[in-house]
C-alpha cells in the first residue's frame, strides 16, 4: 500500500478512494464512456471525435482496461474499430446516463500514476462538473490534475478551462510543469489539486506547481451559442463555474486537436497505470471564497 504523499499546511481527512484491489474495476465507483463521440441536444446533433477529432473508439473490454496487482491499466491498442483506428478506454465516477456515482465541491484530489507519450497520445487525469449549472463546456468549468502534449514526456500541464459554452468562448489557463531532469511521465508520480473557494492549487509529487485564483463564468447564449461576457454584470457569481460539485475522469486519447496524429514512431500498446486515486477533505471546512486574484476578463483588451 502506497501512502499517500503529505499534503500542504492544510489538514485533510481521506473521504472517498479506490486502490484498485480486486480483479475488475469496481462498477459502483466507475463507470465507462463507449464509443468516438456523443449527442448534443442542444444542436441535436452527434458530435464525432468527443469535439476534439480524437482517432479512438472507447471501450469497456479487458484488452482496453484491467485491474490487477492493485493496479488499473487503461490501454491503447492500434486496431480498425467502427470506423476507428484505434481503441482506448475512458472511465468517470458518474453513469452515462448522468448519475452520479461520486462529485464533489472543493477538497484535496489525488491520483499516483504513470502515463505513456507519444506522439499523438493524450492521457488525462481530470474533473468535470456534475450538472452544467452555468450551461454547456466550459461556462460549468472543468480542472484538470495532469495532461500531455504526447511528444513531450517530461512536461506536465495543469489546466482549467471556464469562460462561456463552445470552443470559440471559452478560456483557458495552463501551467507548464518541467520533470526533475532524467525523469518522464512514464514513472511513478503523484498529481493533485487543492480545490478551496476562490482557489486551485496543483502539485506534482508534492511539488506546488501553479495557483488559480482568477477564473469567470458566464451564462450568456446568443443563437444557442455562448458568447463572451461584455461586462461584469453578465458574469456568474464568484467563485463561478468552480463551487459545484466535480467528477473524475481518466482516459488515453489518441489524436485530435491538442497532440495531433500518431507517427511512425509512436508506440502501441500505450498504457496508463493508476495506482490509487484519493479524494480528501479540508478538516474544519472551508470557510468563504477568497477573493478574486488579478487577471484579465473577456471585455479587457491583452497588454502590448
Amino acid at each position: 500500500m502506497t501512502e499517500p504523499v503529505p499534503a500542504t499546511a492544510d489538514s485533510w481527512t481521506l473521504v472517498w478512494s479506490d486502490e484498485f484491489e480486486g480483479d475488475r474495476l469496481d462498477l459502483s465507483k466507475w463507470d465507462f464512456d463507449v464509443g468516438n463521440g456523443f449527442f448534443d441536444y442542444k444542436s441535436q446533433s452527434w458530435v464525432p471525435g468527443w469535439g476534439n477529432e480524437e482517432l479512438q473508439y472507447y471501450t469497456r473490454e479487458a484488452d482496453n482496461l484491467t485491474v490487477k496487482d492493485s493496479l488499473l491499466t487503461i490501454r491503447a491498442i492500434k486496431e480498425a474499430i467502427h470506423g476507428c483506428g484505434y481503441t482506448s478506454a475512458r472511465i468517470k465516477t458518474r453513469k452515462r446516463d448522468g448519475t452520479p456515482l461520486f462529485a464533489k465541491t472543493y477538497g484535496r484530489f489525488e491520483i499516483r500514476a504513470r502515463v505513456p507519450w507519444g506522439k499523438g497520445l493524450w492521457p488525462a487525469l481530470w474533473m468535470l462538473p456534475q450538472e452544467d449549472r452555468y450551461g454547456g463546456w466550459a461556462a460549468s468549468g472543468e480542472i484538470d490534475l495532469m495532461e500531455i502534449v504526447g511528444e513531450k514526456p517530461t512536461e506536465v500541464l495543469n489546466s482549467i478551462h471556464f469562460g462561456s459554452a463552445g470552443s470559440q468562448a471559452r478560456a483557458l489557463i495552463t501551467h507548464v510543469h518541467p520533470l526533475p531532469e532524467g525523469s518522464t511521465v512514464a514513472d511513478w508520480h503523484v498529481y493533485a489539486a487543492e480545490w478551496l473557494p476562490g482557489e486551485i492549487r496543483f502539485y506534482v509529487d508534492g511539488v506546488h506547481t501553479s495557483t488559480r485564483n482568477h477564473w469567470w463564468s458566464c451564462s450568456k447564449t446568443l443563437d444557442g451559442q455562448g458568447v463572451a461576457a461584455t461586462k461584469a454584470a453578465e458574469l456568474n457569481p464568484w467563485p463561478a463555474p468552480f463551487d459545484q460539485p466535480f467528477y473524475l475522469v481518466m482516459n488515453v486519447a489518441v489524436g485530435g486537436n491538442f497532440p495531433g496524429a500518431p507517427n511512425e514512431q509512436t508506440r502501441f500498446p500505450a498504457e496508463l497505470q493508476v495506482d490509487y486515486v484519493r479524494v480528501y477533505d479540508r478538516v474544519g471546512g472551508y470557510g468563504a471564497p477568497k477573493p478574486r486574484g488579478k487577471g484579465r476578463f473577456p471585455w479587457q483588451k491583452k497588454a502590448r
